[in-house]
């Protein structure tokens, strides 16, 4: 996309995008550095799952206050905020790791405080998108985003794993601070125009109002509730996928091999995400979300069917291409059917309830492996004579069977979605909203500064 002939917020939203790509690429890396930090020191890998809790829960919870106040606030300083608290963090993980008093829990703490800070991130980013990217482009911008999040979890991990020997942890994060001042810095460089009041806004009131507002928004709304559903059941079932793919890979291969799947998936990522900004999805979006949505189902079945590298690491592919038409297409129908003065209350509560089962999916995927299907295709087990002669028996072969079983739910859940008129039918039930800005004085200078910063 040539920055020199894209409107004026085009240009805004690149610059920005360009600082939240770096600061994701830092923040990777501190999270892959602390994960063998903690994981070298306590051989517990309950203790290294729970920094994963650590830095879901917090902004899960906070999520609907904190999109009352991104409504609130100018969206601009509520990324301000996010990206100084949670560099702040970073920051002193840092100092404590140079005096030598950084231990676990200290790590859950500041790793829950930075989650809170960025409740406010998502919301905020997403709204300004909205008012800053023409409505034909929200595909395209959706599709960039991804492509920012595809290359921070594949240069991020390999990065940190050279220069964590070569430089230590410490030195590490605090690449990771300097990458938020980056981002800081093209956040105080532009404006973001603010949203027009629609009569949809509720008014002001009491903040927890406006906090419960977003969802009564979402339920006034069936084909934008069904959508919001439908991502919470499917994020529930493809939850357990990055839980199962370690131990169903090391059950017939080597770390080496676990790290080369893992490479070639997180560029089905990055391919996915080059294709979705520069196509901008399908006209239908809806249809984007349920076609692409089967396919990961269906390559969730074949990747469970036999315990080969080739077979998983090409599921594992098509899994992560499909992603960001996924959510590059849901992403473009909320952008398009939320006014967006109330942007920010609507997606923190839709993002809140999207993704609040996936850490229950996360606490059952070992129990259920380890327990239940695992045994039920050990060599003398009850599926061996007959599923067993199948997809075979033995290590990871129950694991194989939970991918096939979630590969047919997830199957279910698309066809049970398309059956659903207002989820097939929510582009046609709701208008596009209309997207209008006051105008700010400082816009026009900001974007002047924010092109000279793109052409850097």
């Amino acid at each position: 996309m040539d920055k020199r002939n894209s409107p004026p917020g085009m240009r805004i939203f690149l610059t920005v995008w360009v600082g939240q790509l770096v600061s994701l690429v830092g923040s990777g890396m501190t999270r892959f550095g602390l994960a063998v930090w903690v994981y070298e020191r306590t051989g517990s890998v309950t203790q290294l799952s729970l920094i994963a809790l650590f830095a879901t829960l917090p902004a899960l919870l906070l999520s609907p206050i904190a999109g009352a106040l991104v409504d609130r606030w100018d969206r601009r300083w509520a990324m301000i905020l996010s990206d100084s608290g949670a560099g702040f963090c970073s920051l002193a993980i840092a100092l404590l790791l140079f005096m030598g008093w950084l231990n676990v829990w200290s790590i859950y703490l500041l790793v829950g405080i930075s989650a809170a800070f960025s409740a406010f991130q998502w919301p905020a980013y997403s709204a300004a998108t909205t008012l800053l990217v023409p409505a034909k482009q929200l595909g395209r911008a959706s599709g960039l985003v991804q492509l920012s999040q595809a290359i921070a979890q594949i240069f991020a991990p390999s990065l940190a794993g050279v220069l964590v020997v070569l430089i230590k942890l410490q030195s590490v994060v605090l690449i990771d601070v300097a990458t938020f001042i980056f981002s800081l810095i093209t956040l105080l460089i532009i404006r973001f125009p603010r949203p027009m009041t629609t009569e949809q806004s509720g008014g002001r009131s009491s903040l927890r109002k406006e906090a419960v507002y977003g969802w009564t928004y979402i339920t006034a709304r069936p084909g934008l509730l069904a959508l919001l559903l439908f991502f919470a059941g499917t994020n529930f079932t493809l939850g357990f996928v990055p839980t199962l793919l370690t131990p169903l890979v090391l059950s017939f291969a080597s770390p080496q091999v676990l790290g080369t799947v893992s490479t070639i998936a997180g560029l089905g990522m990055l391919l996915g995400s080059l294709l979705m900004s520069a196509w901008g999805g399908p006209r239908r979006r809806v249809y984007g979300v349920l076609l692409f949505t089967l396919l990961q189902g269906v390559v969730l079945l074949l990747g469970g069917l036999q315990p080969s590298t080739t077979l998983v690491a090409g599921a594992a592919f098509l899994f992560l291409f499909a992603t960001p038409f996924i959510l590059g297409s849901s992403q473009a129908i909320w952008q398009s059917k939320v006014a967006p003065d109330v942007q920010g209350r609507v997606f923190a509560v839709r993002r809140m309830i999207a993704i609040s089962a996936t850490p229950l999916a996360y606490v059952l995927a070992g129990p259920l492996a380890d327990r239940v299907f695992e045994p039920l295709l050990a060599p003398h087990g009850a599926l061996a004579p007959t599923l067993g002669q199948l997809i075979g028996v033995g290590r990871g072969r129950g694991i194989g069977l939970m991918l096939i079983g979630l590969g047919i739910l997830t199957g279910l859940t698309v066809l049970a979605g398309f059956l659903y008129p207002h989820l097939r039918n929510v582009e046609d039930e709701l208008p596009d909203v209309v997207i209008s800005a006051q105008p700010d004085p400082a816009v026009s200078g900001a974007v002047t500064a924010a092109a000279a910063s793109s052409a850097r």
